[in-house]
């Protein structure tokens, strides 16, 4: 049986290396930081409560993204269930930074091809490990990914083209 010392200790070491991380999936889940922020804390509380049991690092790793995705999936169904103005503007994605025109396109994906764009490209996933994490088809990962694609070719085209005949 751990100790509560124990528990704590653990639960401080997971939020250090993996805080970043599910910050990052919430924020691309829900593009509006204070929500992201929610759905963190929730997620390590979740965590707190269970305790389950990992096999690997990259179970645990998984297991996280999982429920920080279905908290996000759950975070929206009550907004868009329940609108208020103020709630809406909270929603709305976040403006072009202009820093990083590959990350603004990214934020401006509808949300089912965002998710699948984070999981891929930024935390390295397959298509596979995806749609076991989102419980979907493989398939329909693999036509998310290329819809996301085709309409961030579309998008990054327009930015550079607008780029260039401003020179």
């Amino acid at each position: 049986m751990q100790t509560s010392n124990d528990v704590g200790v653990y639960i401080s070491s997971v939020v250090e290396k993996y805080s970043d991380m599910v910050y990052r999936a919430a924020y691309h889940a829900l593009c509006e930081r204070d929500s992201a922020e929610d759905v963190t804390q929730e997620v390590f509380l979740k965590l707190m409560q269970t305790l389950p049991d990992f096999e690997s690092d990259e179970h645990e790793k998984a297991w996280l993204l999982r429920v920080t995705l279905n908290m996000c999936k759950t975070y929206n169904r009550k907004v868009y269930s329940h609108p208020t103005e103020e709630l809406s503007e909270n929603l709305s994605v976040p403006e072009k930074t202009g820093e990083n025109p590959v990350l603004d396109a990214v934020m401006e994906l509808p949300e089912k091809y965002r998710t699948v764009v984070y999981l891929h490209y930024f935390e390295g996933y397959k298509t596979a490990e995806i749609s076991q994490m989102l419980g979907k088809n493989q398939n329909t990962v693999v036509s998310l990914l290329m819809r996301a694609r085709q309409r961030l070719k579309i998008m990054l085209e327009e930015e550079f083209d607008d780029e260039n005949n401003r020179i």
